[in-house]
């Protein structure tokens, strides 16, 4: 029997070349953190039947920063938690959205952290559909360097901001999944305290496509 092509995976498998096994992982791994979010297994499930139909291949992302498929850099290193980086968000664009796309959404997930729960190290939401690039260093907590009306959502390490790679020392190279969404609705509306895990259901039921980076870290 073949297995459907799951929308969202399918643009981390179509960029990147990271097979099922990691396209497979990244969609539970996110529907946990959901769980622990107390989002209930029926919205869940109906955000993986609005995933089932493939969706084109036209959206791509790449990076000034960060090579696909490579490593991050010491400068995308988280600051804390015994991590000494830069903590310093890449530069990221984007090409190729669909023409009724209303906003875009990025966000950065590591699937490996937490045995398998995943880790959200930033969520950008609201981006302006005339807006094809983040600057590096978009991710400060300032929220300076952001496009006008862009907002960042608390990620897994508690804050409005870009949280850089810490994965444990001596831990397997974790991998880091970048990924832009171009979205049907201009706006996304979140309470300040509102999750990633969250955002990242609402970002899913709107998306129109999406493509995916994927970089890895260890220490």
């Amino acid at each position: 029997m073949r297995l459907p092509d799951l929308g969202f995976v399918g643009a981390v498998r179509h960029q990147s070349g990271v097979g099922l096994k990691l396209s497979m992982q990244w969609t539970f791994a996110a529907g946990g953190i959901m769980s622990m979010q107390s989002v209930s297994v029926g919205v869940v499930a109906s955000l993986l039947l609005a995933c089932g139909s493939p969706m084109a291949q036209a959206l791509t992302l790449s990076s000034s920063s960060v090579k696909a498929g490579g490593w991050l850099a010491a400068e995308q290193e988280y600051s804390g938690h015994g991590c000494v980086g830069g903590n310093m968000s890449p530069g990221l664009s984007w090409s190729g959205a669909p023409a009724n796309t209303k906003s875009f959404a990025v966000t950065l997930f590591d699937p490996d952290a937490r045995a398998g729960q995943g880790w959200w190290h930033w969520v950008v939401i609201n981006i302006p559909p005339t807006i094809h690039a983040l600057s590096e260093d978009a991710g400060n907590r300032s929220g300076a360097h952001l496009p006008a009306g862009a907002t960042q959502v608390r990620t897994s390490f508690g804050d409005s901001a870009y949280g850089g790679a810490c994965p444990p020392v001596g831990d397997k190279p974790h991998r880091y999944v970048f990924t832009v969404y171009a979205l049907k609705v201009a706006k996304i509306e979140l309470a300040p305290s509102a999750s990633a895990a969250a955002a990242n259901l609402l970002i899913n039921a709107s998306a129109l496509d999406r493509a995916s980076l994927v970089a890895r870290y260890g220490r």
